[in-house]
């Protein structure tokens, strides 16, 4: 073979491996960073898609309006789905964001389990996904970013106060949240693990109100039925169940917060008017205000900026002693 000949043959097989990908090795996923030279999104031409879990309670209906009233300030289309407490609403909603090609897509999961198909595609269309509020068990490489509380750290917190306002002995009743949601699971977890380094204080009974008020109320009358006065004291995983709860105390004809002590968790604005009435002694916060925090990241996502992984909430804890001050600077 002439040297001219042997230089045109081996130019076609350099030409053949790259159009093979030299060994037909599938394609990667779509990258979610913007091209190199591509003009930078602002906040006007961003396009979110958000699948919120419902409208459980208080604290929801604050992370909604949050989320609106950010992308209406800031002038982001937001195509907002309400799951209706359905996971599978959810997912048809996240289907449809894909379908659309929005720039990023944020889901609140109503629980941890059952994700990884619908994240996967999220993924393999190369559009960033940030989980707000709830964590999904998925692997970390299925989301760009989680935005929200450390709920096991609030688990050991409202423990904490437990074991000060029982002075360290007593039983202890919870009103657990949505069976297989995060916040029920971390939560339990991190009193759980409070509790071992306190062996008077005994959790008799638990039974989940689904974060929902009436169901808090429902639950506790339930548990009073079958426990009474044995009860010192009630955890419960969010102010709505606490507030259901305080009016089956009242009912059942002990009082809360006396008889009975009281920790809950969010710190939304009734229950600061518990506090300043004596019914309810501590709420843990667990910041509903998201909206700033999801934009700004998705933001950065759109344009290949690099974001932290877990964008973690500021939080306090409150008591009835600071309830009165602190109820007027309260925004949810």
């Amino acid at each position: 073979m002439s040297i001219l000949a042997f230089r045109r043959y081996a130019i076609v097989l350099v030409v053949l491996c790259l159009l093979s990908a030299c060994g037909g090795s599938t394609p990667s996923a779509p990258s979610s960073a913007a091209p190199p030279g591509a003009k930078k999104k602002t906040y006007q031409d961003l396009v979110v898609g958000f699948a919120q879990i419902g409208a459980e309670s208080e604290w929801r209906t604050a992370n909604t309006r949050s989320i609106q009233e950010e992308a209406n300030r800031l002038g982001v289309e937001l195509k907002f789905a309400d799951g209706q407490q359905e996971q599978a609403n959810q997912i048809k909603a996240i289907r449809s964001f894909i379908a659309q090609r929005v720039d990023v897509i944020g889901v609140s999961p109503v629980v941890v389990t059952g994700w990884d198909t619908v994240f996967a595609e999220v993924k393999q269309a190369g559009i960033p996904l940030i989980v707000l509020d709830r964590h999904a068990n998925v692997l970390d490489s299925l989301y760009s970013a989680f935005i929200g509380s450390d709920f096991v750290e609030e688990g050991r917190r409202a423990c904490l106060e437990m074991v000060r306002l029982l002075n360290n002995q007593g039983n202890i009743v919870m009103l657990e949240g949505t069976v297989n949601s995060a916040p029920m699971i971390d939560r339990r977890a991190g009193f759980e693990e409070c509790l071992q380094a306190h062996p008077n204080l005994h959790v008799i009974a638990r039974q989940s109100g689904d974060f929902i008020r009436v169901r808090g109320k429902e639950v506790m009358a339930t548990l009073l039925k079958a426990h009474g006065r044995e009860i010192n004291a009630l955890f419960a995983q969010n102010d709505d169940m606490a507030l259901g709860a305080i009016e089956a105390i009242e009912e059942y004809g002990l009082k809360p917060g006396i008889d009975i002590k009281i920790v809950s968790v969010d710190a939304v604005r009734a229950a600061f008017e518990a506090m300043v009435a004596g019914k309810l002694n501590v709420t843990i916060e667990c910041n509903p205000l998201l909206g700033p925090p999801f934009f700004e990241t998705a933001l950065k996502l759109a344009n290949g900026t690099p974001a932290e992984k877990w964008v973690k909430s500021k939080e306090d804890i409150y008591r009835q002693d600071t309830a009165a001050q602190e109820l007027p600077k309260r925004q949810y």
